[in-house]
This record gives C-alpha cells, structure tokens and sequence, in this order.
C-alpha cells in the first residue's frame, strides 16, 4: 500500500526539520531583539514558548498518528512549522510573533514524534540501526541552520534566509501529501483511553525515565556549556559555540555509524559502548585542562549520547506494535519533562552554587542512566 522509501524520505525531511526548529530560535534571537526591542525577560518569554509548543505536538501526535495515520498529521505539522517560519521572519507584533512560535514548537514536536514512529512502523528489522539513520536528519538540521545563517547573512538579510527554509517546509508538506503512508492502526477506536495501560507497565515506566534522563542530559549540555567553558577555561563566547557544534557533529556521526557499520550490534553492547563514551567525554570536560581537551570530551559525550532515543524508541516500537505512534508520544512526553524540569534545576544550582557544579550533574545523569538500562535489559531478557 505505500513505497518504503518515499515514507523514509519523508521521515528523513521532516527530521530535519524538528532539528531547525529547535535552533532557529536562538538563530535569530538577536535580530528578534532589535526588531521588537525585547529585553532580557521578554526574550527569555520567547524562548519559554518553544518548549510549550513542543511538548503540546509531542502530546498529540501518537493519540492522532494510530487514530488517522501520518498522512495528515506531518502536512500539518509541516504548515505549522511553516507558520512559525513566516511568523519570525515576518510578525508585525509581538503577540502574533508569540502565537506563530508556539506552532512553531508544537509543529516540531509533533515532527519529532511521528517521524521516529512511522521510521519505527516501516522497520521491521533493525529498528535502532533505522532510528539512528532518521537521527543523522536531525543533526543535519541543527548545524544546518545556523551554518547556512552564517554564510549568507552578508548577503541576505535574515528574513529572506527563514523565507527560504520556509519553501523547503511547505515542498516538504506537499510531498508527504502526495504519497502513501502505513494506515492507521486504530481507526476504529480513539487509542488514548487504551494507553492507560502504559502506566501499569514497568519497562516502559523505567525506558520512560532513561529518556527523562537522556533528554535532561541534551538540554543541559545544550544551553549550560558554553558558560561553563567560559567560566572554567576562560573561553569565549564564540569558540564555546563553536564547541558545542561539536558536541553536536559528534551525535550525528555516530547516529551514522549506529545506521550502517553497527546495524548488527545488540542493545546490550551499543548500551555499554554509549556509557563508556559518555564517561569518557565527561571526564575530558570535567578535568581536561585545556580548551582542545573540552573539546574532546563534548565529541565524545555526543558520541555517547547518540544511541539514547534510537535504542529506547526502538524497543518502543517492537513492544507496542499496535499503539506505537501513542506509546511514543507518551515516552516522548516524559522525556521532554525531564528536559525542563532538569534544566531549571541546573539554573538553580548555578545561581546558588556555580555552574561549574555542571559537571557533577553530568556524572550524576550517567549513573542514573546505567543503573535504569540494567533494569530494562533485564526485563527485555525475560519477555523472550
């Protein structure tokens, strides 16, 4: 009923896409500022939305998706993105500018979810190795965009830049509408009351909280790096960010190499080599005295880290076959959860404390998470 490879393309687009919503933002935040004359509060109001919107699509996305099928769900989460795109580029008021990043966000996020569970519903075999190739989209995505921000703001404004992205959004909602896509797995009842029972399950509860873990550990990463460096080695802002689009790269390659060279690898041995990985970077950056040795540590705690969503996700899929779409977006949900409640709680400890507390944060997230895949390898051991 539908072609493989167009609902991979799909998948793959509309990845990429999630990867530019979560970067555009802070892309173009300082021409945001000038042009509505934002103070420090307000843009920190902007960039509370995004969030808001993303985890309203990661709410709504499964429930949907295994109801009515993909189809329709990325159109519009497409034209959503769309929307925001326009909106950032274009509002002519602050309100309407705030509007348009909340569909921004919810678009994403409902992106985000429903391309990893339609990747999941096409693969039958190698689901993690699928997942992770879907993975490489999203770095794409995220170095993508300010990459192409950077090289062209000198020649176009920012406005024509977030227009053009805009093109490739709507090229990517007419192409998901114009081909075929797995049907619905539940269309004769609405899935959410029948997720009730995620709750009563203990591994998806404990792969739940990995991603609660997993998700906290990328924000914090994300936005505390580039002032620990500063702080602790003196670095500035500019070659900080620079770091951090290694942290980046480093995920991606390695999302490649979980796609292609380690397609074959158990759960058991991609689990240990990400944990051996993350402790290894954490180390570099916890203790390295030297801005090059940082840098390491980000490329292989990236590294390590590139496994979390494709592994979980991908034993997601195979437990809930028939609600995938649904127990992704409940995973999904958690795990953005995790992301900001952890983050806040980083903002707390580096006012109180210091941010060079950051590291201790990072050492303890890495326990936590070693400790939870045990009790999930063992549980998957015993449904075999």
């Amino acid at each position: 009923m539908y072609k493989r490879n167009f609902v991979f393309t799909a998948a793959c687009m509309g990845m990429l896409l999630f990867g530019v919503t979560l970067i555009t933002l802070g892309a173009v935040v300082p021409g945001l500022k000038e042009r509505f004359l934002l103070d420090e509060l307000a843009t920190g109001a902007l960039f509370s939305i995004l969030p808001l919107g993303i985890l309203t699509g990661s709410f709504l996305f499964g429930p949907v998706c295994d109801k009515y099928g993909y189809k329709i769900l990325l159109a519009l989460a497409c034209l959503f993105v769309f929307a925001g795109l326009m909106g950032i580029a274009f509002a002519p008021s602050r309100g309407i500018l705030q509007v348009c990043i909340y569909l921004f966000g919810a678009g994403g996020g409902a992106l985000n979810g429903a391309t990893n569970a339609v990747m999941a519903d096409i693969s039958p075999e190698n689901k993690t190795a699928n997942l992770s190739l879907l993975g490489v989209f999203f770095g794409i995505g995220a170095l993508g965009m300010p990459f192409l921000t950077g090289l062209l703001e000198n020649r176009f404004s920012i406005q024509e830049i977030v227009s053009a992205v805009g093109v490739f959004t709507l090229a990517t909602a007419l192409f998901t509408m114009l081909i075929r896509f797995p049907p619905p797995k539940q269309a004769q009842g609405f899935p959410l009351a029948r997720s009730l029972r995620f709750i009563k399950d203990p591994l998806l509860i404990l792969i739940a909280f990995f991603l609660f873990c997993q998700s906290s550990f990328e924000a914090i990463l994300n936005n505390w790096t580039t002032t620990y460096l500063g702080s602790r080695l003196s670095v500035s802002a500019s070659h900080a960010l620079y770091a951090l689009s290694l942290f980046v790269a480093g995920m991606t390659v390695m999302r490649l190499l979980y796609g292609t060279l380690f397609r074959g690898a158990s759960l058991k041995h991609l689990l240990a080599a990400s944990f051996i990985l993350a402790t290894g970077g954490s180390l570099l950056l916890g203790y390295g005295n030297s801005f090059s040795l940082a840098l390491a540590g980000l490329i292989l705690l990236g590294a390590g880290l590139a496994g979390g969503f494709p592994i979980m996700l991908g034993v997601v899929g195979t437990l809930y076959k028939d609600l995938s779409a649904t127990a992704f977006s409940f995973v999904l949900v958690i795990a953005l959860v995790g992301n900001v409640l952890v983050n806040y709680g980083m903002g707390i400890i580096a006012y109180h404390y210091g941010v060079q507390h950051l590291i201790h944060l990072v050492f303890a997230e890495i326990l936590i998470m070693t400790v939870l895949s045990v009790f999930i390898l063992k549980k998957l051991k015993r449904l075999k």
